[in-house]
């Protein structure tokens, strides 16, 4: 078994495999040479993790993400965070930090809101004196913010695999993801400071009034969606409806910025990330399974209780681990896989379930943009027309700024439990 779940995959990975098709040969080779269980049951196991209702908020949330990239709206954000922040140095950098994190809180879609910003700010950000490397890495790292503000697909994931709230994920991803904004905008203002890159913009209050009026109908999207859920009005997959609903109100009567074919173009495009997000979802749920009912998360709990391991030096090895894993495994992927196996470690140690979520968020939000194979650094890449060597020099100082923002997550608790104590 371990030839076949950890050796194969890992040969695979390294060949280029899709991470779906990996899964699945591990688990066959599995079925079929070494478990005595009927291969039938893995057709089972496939498709029975998939009857899930929760599961129906990643496909609702992916299509209003997409409603909401495709409409005109992250140019309206870009506009609002600028006339916000124009009067600060760097004023340009910090609007593509602020831009990023309203979409998070908007799509909760890394990716997208690489590629939608990209096009609009990579340009304005070389042309400041940015530098081509470094408004690259900003645009891929800023993304990573996405994962970790609600609502997150990440978080639904690890919800549905650590048996935990997701509302309580949602409310718990706040405050860490704004700490990791305010701290990409203070290295921001101050490399601005440094490489002596003028002022972009001013502060007009009649402006930021009339951005703020152009950018309401998309800035309630979150106020309304996280409300119903934290009110009770409807759970996260009836909130990624109302979310899908909202949006196509928004595209098509407010902004009128999509006509009703674009709508049906952006279904189908959210049709198929859905499915690459799911077909994944269904074959690491298969992987698990073969691990639990081998008993390979009770083993590893024993072996970790055996050393002696504190809180403190688990989760330094649980960061150190994870930060690895998000080089070469997305999110989705890393979260299925290996949240039903350390969670019940960081239980028996007294962390709480909800803290250790975000924990594993935000390390797998960081490996986003993590060379070598960081999917951001690819959709950027794609963007700007950069080669791949040059990205990786971009985005290292500000792996540095994320690294130091998920210390402080890992070892302040509060930051995580604090707003979900009131749910």
């Amino acid at each position: 078994m371990t030839a076949s779940l950890a050796v194969l995959p890992v040969v695979l990975l390294a060949l280029g495999t899709p991470v779906f098709l990996v899964f699945l040969a591990a688990v066959a080779v599995t079925f079929f040479f070494v478990l005595p269980t009927p291969p039938v049951a893995l057709h089972q196991v496939l498709f029975g993790g998939m009857d899930n209702y929760a599961l129906l908020a990643i496909p609702f949330f992916v299509f209003a993400g997409e409603l909401m990239g495709t409409s005109g709206i992250a140019s309206r954000l870009i506009a609002w965070v600028l006339a916000l922040v124009g009067r600060l140095p760097g004023s340009l950098a910090v609007s593509t930090v602020g831009a990023s994190t309203v979409l998070g809180a908007i799509s909760g879609s890394s990716v997208a809101a690489v590629a939608a910003l990209g096009k609009t700010l990579y340009p304005k950000l070389e042309s400041a004196g940015y530098g081509k490397e470094r408004s690259a890495g900003l645009l891929a790292s800023s993304g990573a913010i996405d994962i970790v503000i609600p609502p997150s697909i990440a978080m639904i994931l690890y919800g549905l695999s650590a048996e935990q709230s997701i509302p309580r994920l949602f409310m718990a991803g706040i405050l860490p993801g704004l700490l990791m904004a305010l701290m990409m905008c203070a290295f921001v203002i101050v490399m601005a400071i440094v490489l002596k890159i003028p002022v972009v913009g001013r502060f007009d209050p009649a402006l930021a009034w009339a951005a703020t009026k152009n950018a309401v109908a998309a800035l309630l999207m979150p106020v309304f969606v996280l409300g119903g859920i934290y009110n009770g009005l409807f759970s996260p997959t009836e909130a990624g409806g109302f979310a899908c609903l909202y949006a196509i109100v928004i595209a098509r009567f407010v902004y009128r910025t999509m006509s009703w074919g674009d709508i049906v173009r952006a279904a189908g495009n959210s049709a198929m990330l859905s499915a690459q997000i799911l077909v994944i979802v269904a074959t690491a749920g298969v992987v698990t399974w073969v691990l639990t009912t081998q008993g390979v998360p009770q083993a590893i709990v024993a072996s970790i209780q055996s050393l002696d391991m504190n809180s403190v030096t688990f989760l330094l090895a649980v960061n150190v681990v994870l930060l690895v894993i998000g080089c070469f495994l997305d999110p989705t992927s890393a979260i299925l896989v290996f949240a039903p196996l350390l969670v019940p470690i960081a239980i028996s140690l007294g962390i709480d379930p909800i803290h250790f979520g975000i924990v594993m968020t935000v390390n797998l939000a960081i490996g986003m943009f993590t060379p070598p194979f960081g999917l951001n650094i690819f959709v950027a890449q794609s963007v700007t027309g950069l080669p791949a060597h040059s990205l990786y020099r971009g985005v290292l100082p500000y792996v540095a700024v994320q690294i130091t923002a998920l210390l402080i997550i890992t070892y302040v608790p509060a930051l995580s439990l604090a707003l979900g104590q009131t749910l």
